[in-house]
């Protein structure tokens, strides 16, 4: 009787061991496959700008939460050259541009794809010049501040070929954005060319209105460009960037005081310099961007082609390229508010 009641025990006893043992192979099994297989988490989509009033509503977007939750990353740099640098150096997935750094990029990196228009400068760039100094023309001798972007270099050019002049006739004075307003008030400069917060403080100072992008329409663009590697590997988080910015410009347009409140405290001016400094540029709405980059309205594509004929006549490009290849307007036709 022991001996048989020993022998159910001992047989009790392999079954459990057996059983143990099945069960922590199993834990192990999910335990290696876990640590193989982790839950993919999505890649940030980091996307630079500098501070122009046309990239603001994407950081009004921010503000009123249409990224939360989102891989979407906003980084601010002092200047478009260090948001190209970024760029170059894959800091970045994309960026807010002027037309013609975009195209100063695309004419090096083969991945650059513009996806938005994000506005047009109408008014926005500008020379401002000492009180004594009339016009243009009487910047011949005299010390100009420039920001040492293609940007820069093409805006006074243009300006002063208007004017009968070339860069040849002026003092160039290369100056960092941040520069700007000190420069100026420091009498380091006769005139800028600046944009943004320094224009705005600047003319309130007294500063003279020598020349603007209005001037010369159509040709000071600003870009949402991103790379085709993001496009690959990241393609729902960069719609979500396009859908939800025009989502925060159809609230601007809709609550023009609301939004430039937001937005005031991030740029340093009042709510009521934002909305004028609204009014120097038109920020083409979704259906003119679809219009713009597929090329219905042909605009767009014909600017940048005169930009990059210009920018290599005066040697701020080192190369021709075909300017309509980097549109791309894939998010735009497919957005929604």
């Amino acid at each position: 009787m022991r001996n048989s009641l020993q022998l159910t025990l001992i047989c009790r006893a392999k079954k459990l061991k057996q059983w143990i043992l099945g069960v922590m192979t199993v834990i192990c099994a999910i335990a290696l496959t876990n640590c193989m297989t982790p839950t993919p988490t999505p890649s940030l989509l980091r996307i630079g700008t500098n501070l122009w009033t046309g990239y603001e509503t994407l950081y009004l977007a921010r503000h009123l939460g249409y990224y939360e939750g989102t891989p979407i990353r906003l980084i601010d740099f002092p200047s478009g050259t260090e948001e190209v640098r970024a760029y170059r150096n894959h800091e970045i997935e994309g960026a807010g541009l002027s037309i013609d750094q975009a195209m100063l990029l695309a004419a090096t990196q083969k991945n650059l794809r513009i996806i938005a228009i994000m506005d047009v400068s109408h008014g926005g760039d500008v020379i401002l010049g000492k009180p004594n100094i009339a016009n243009i023309k009487a910047l011949k001798g005299k010390r100009v501040g420039v920001e040492s972007t293609a940007l820069g270099a093409f805006f006074i050019a243009r300006a002063l070929e208007k004017n009968g002049l070339s860069p040849k006739d002026i003092q160039i004075v290369s100056l960092d954005f941040s520069q700007h307003e000190r420069a100026f008030k420091d009498d380091k400069v006769d005139a800028i060319v600046t944009f943004g917060p320094p224009r705005v403080k600047l003319l309130a100072a007294g500063a003279k209105l020598l020349f603007d992008s209005s001037q010369i329409p159509g040709e000071i663009v600003d870009t949402l460009v991103v790379s085709e590697e993001a496009i690959a590997t990241n393609s729902p988080a960069i719609q979500t960037l396009v859908n939800e910015r025009f989502r925060a410009l159809d609230y601007l347009n809709k609550n023009p005081q609301k939004a430039a409140e937001m937005i005031a405290p991030r740029t340093g001016v009042t709510s009521k310099q934002i909305l004028d400094a609204f009014k120097g540029m038109h920020q083409p709405n979704l259906q003119e961007n679809q219009r713009l980059l597929d090329q219905t309205d042909p605009s767009l594509a014909k600017g940048m082609q005169r930009l990059v004929e210009v920018m290599v006549e005066h040697k701020l490009m080192p190369k021709a390229i075909d300017s309509t290849a980097v549109l791309d307007d894939r998010f735009v036709k497919t957005a929604k508010l």
